[in-house]
């Protein structure tokens, strides 16, 4: 946010004079103007009195304007000295005195030398104020007094004294009354964040009138309102009017002073020395040193150091600082870095055997490595085919880059089972794809809701039967491999673009994926992959709508086993997984109706669709045109989700366009 140094504006509207030094007016109003409360330098108190604080600032004025105007209404003879009364008497006597009635002849409004005033608009506004003197009324010196202060009320007076004359007529009661003067300019001093045109509009109205102290109130609190809207904690502390009808505003704005972390025990609450390092989370918020500290922005800092993943609870503490700045304590709780696991999981490449799709799973993590919340992950999955090694090593941010970019650094063993692109319609498939993965990828927020990812990664695969031996062609004599050896060597560069909503499921997503084999040596692979996904969520009174579509396309020499397979849990259901098609390119679209059942169940009604586009006979061997898949095919059904701590389990049953029904089982949203 810009920041305004002790601001002074001109304006068409708004003129001001700036005097080298404006010496305050020596008058009656600058006695009860000038003598506006400052703001405390607590912290504590200044909190407190944020919202009632402009308020409280011209119930000053009318507090100390009530002092000018005290007088007794009485006729006193001068010439008689008082004789001296005990505490007691002199008590009574006032009582008597503020009971007594007075009959009052006539009722003026005058100027503080009786004279009538020029202005006959102020001369009104303090006559409509009167509520109890009338002519030819009886009245008490309470009642009096009250009238004085509705006058001083009504905004446009810093003085008014009742004086009560005798006349032939009957006693005259004139309230002699001083006008404030007329608004010539503002000066703002110490508002380093607020617009100056906002500042000029609260008082663009004003000019060339007399200061009423009810606008006044107004456009104080107006501004005071902007600064609480934005969480930011600052008011104005002080009002003050110089010679020539300049208002002269003290902001005051509370800074952030130091910002400082404080590691809580779990099960204690009792401070103690944190795993992490301060600065990995102090780089992370956006509230810095001098600045002033906004109740917005702070809940933002505590929601990122969330999403940092090793904090249990985070929340701020401002405290006061010296010369009413703020400092900034944050509490951390910090959860276990990591461990050990085991579980199970569901494979959705395994289709067939008395055990289809359930795999086990062991895994070491830990979330915070050196206490800079960089992350390790060693994991093995195991399951009727298929085995999975993994390694993943990630720093989130890299020491010294001020683009939050991050980094990963891969290692995978992998033994799949190749029904997806190779299966038979027996059901009776042997082949096991086996890929070695390394790389490295690189990833940074390119604006907000939008990332970007780029990397280089080495692949190298093969097929292998069910003895484990390496072997280039199926059964239907089709290729296995695109280079014509037991092994294909890739060498890719990725780029990737995402695009996330609120981040919660339903919400919009964008996914753009293009990857290029690159040829280093003349048996590695080349060719260029473009895969994209859509998203997007209408909730329509209970029931929510989720529509998405995918699609991709490969250009160049690319193996057999990386083709696009279509069908399946996350693709068409009603079908096996890939028991559309496999094609070079490739379409999926789907919508998804849910609604609530009871907590945690919902339920859905789905229709997919899906087509290889016609490119399957230009996928290397024709895997899918020699098992008969259709290439294009569509599936409905409906099912129920539940909540659980593996995340969303789905069961869902669908038929395909053949009248075949299938059952889902997945662990997560479909893709």
């Amino acid at each position: 946010m810009p920041r305004n140094d002790d601001i002074r504006f001109i304006s068409s509207s708004i003129k001001i004079p700036l005097p080298s030094k404006p010496k305050p007016l020596n008058t009656p109003f600058n006695t009860a103007i000038s003598h506006f409360t400052n703001a405390t330098n607590s912290f504590s108190q200044f909190v407190n009195s944020f919202r009632t604080h402009s308020t409280e600032l011209t119930r000053t004025v009318f507090r100390k304007s009530h002092s000018l105007c005290s007088a007794t209404l009485s006729l006193t003879d001068d010439k008689k000295a008082p004789s001296p009364l005990s505490s007691a008497e002199e008590s009574q006597l006032k009582t008597r005195q503020n009971e007594e009635r007075v009959l009052i002849s006539e009722v003026l409004v005058r100027n503080k030398d009786g004279e009538e005033l020029e202005r006959k608009d102020l001369e009104a506004e303090a006559a409509q104020a009167l509520k109890a003197c009338r002519p030819n009324s009886a009245l008490t010196v309470r009642e009096v007094q009250e009238d004085v202060h509705r006058i001083i009320n009504s905004g446009y007076f810093c003085s008014c004294v009742p004086v009560a004359v005798d006349t032939r007529d009957g006693i005259r009661l004139v309230f002699q009354v001083e006008p404030n003067q007329e608004f010539q300019g503002l000066v703002c001093e110490g508002a380093n964040v607020i617009p100056a045109k906002f500042l000029e509009n609260s008082f663009r109205g004003g000019y060339g009138k007399v200061i009423n102290l009810k606008r006044l109130d107004e456009a104080i609190s107006s501004i005071n309102n902007w600064y609480m809207e934005r969480g930011l904690f600052a008011m104005v502390s002080a009002v003050e009017i110089l010679s020539g009808g300049i208002l002269r505003l003290q902001v005051s704005e509370a800074e952030v002073n130091n910002i400082s972390i404080r590691f809580l025990d779990r099960k204690t609450g009792e401070t103690t020395v944190g795993k992490t390092k301060p600065e990995t989370i102090l780089r992370q918020i956006t509230s810095k040193k001098g600045q002033v500290y906004s109740m917005h922005q702070g809940k933002r800092d505590v929601e990122t150091v969330l999403t940092m993943g090793i904090m249990e609870d985070v929340s701020i503490i401002p405290q006061p600082a010296d010369t009413g700045k703020v400092d900034l304590v944050m509490n951390a709780v910090e959860r276990p870095s990591g461990g050990f696991s085991a579980g199970g999981g569901i494979s959705s490449g395994i289709t067939s055997g008395p055990l289809k799709g359930l795999i086990g799973s062991f895994a070491y993590t830990n979330r915070n490595v050196f206490g800079r919340n960089q992350k390790l992950n060693i994991s093995l999955e195991r399951g009727q085919v298929d085995l999975i090694v993994r390694a993943n090593y990630t720093d989130p941010w890299i020491q010294g880059d001020d683009k939050r970019t991050s980094r990963t650094v891969m290692i995978q063993n992998s033994r799949t089972p190749g029904t997806i692109v190779h299966g038979n319609p027996d059901g009776n498939s042997n082949l096991t794809i086996g890929r070695i993965t390394g790389g490295i990828e690189l990833s940074r927020p390119i604006r907000p809701k939008w990332s970007g990812t780029a990397g280089l990664i080495f692949q190298r695969a093969g097929v292998s039967d069910n003895n484990g031996v390496l072997i280039i062609r199926d059964r239907y004599n089709s290729p296995l491999t695109a280079s014509g050896n037991t092994h294909d060597d890739t060498l890719l560069s990725k780029i990737e673009t995402v695009y996330t909503g609120s981040g919660e499921h339903g919400s919009s997503m964008f996914v753009l994926n293009m990857e290029q084999g690159l040829p280093l040596l003349p048996d590695w692979l080349s060719f260029t992959r473009v895969n994209a996904r859509a998203r997007k969520g209408v909730q329509i009174g209970p029931t929510r709508l989720n529509l998405s579509v995918s699609g991709g396309h490969v250009v160049g020499n690319f193996s057999p086993y990386e083709a696009f397979a279509i069908g399946g849990t996350n693709s068409v259901r009603g079908y096996e997984e890939g028991g559309v098609g496999s094609g070079r390119s490739y379409v999926v679209g789907s919508g998804e109706i849910s609604f609530p059942v009871w907590k945690p169940v919902e339920g859905v009604i789905f229709s997919d669709y899906g087509t290889d586009l016609g490119s399957g006979p230009t996928v290397p061997g024709d895997p899918a045109g020699a098992r008969n898949k259709p290439g294009s095919g569509y599936g409905y059904g409906l099912g129920i989700r539940v909540d659980s701590p593996l995340g969303p389990l789905r069961l869902e049953y669908a038929f395909n366009d053949k009248k075949e029904g299938r059952f889902h089982f997945g662990v997560g949203y479909r893709n």
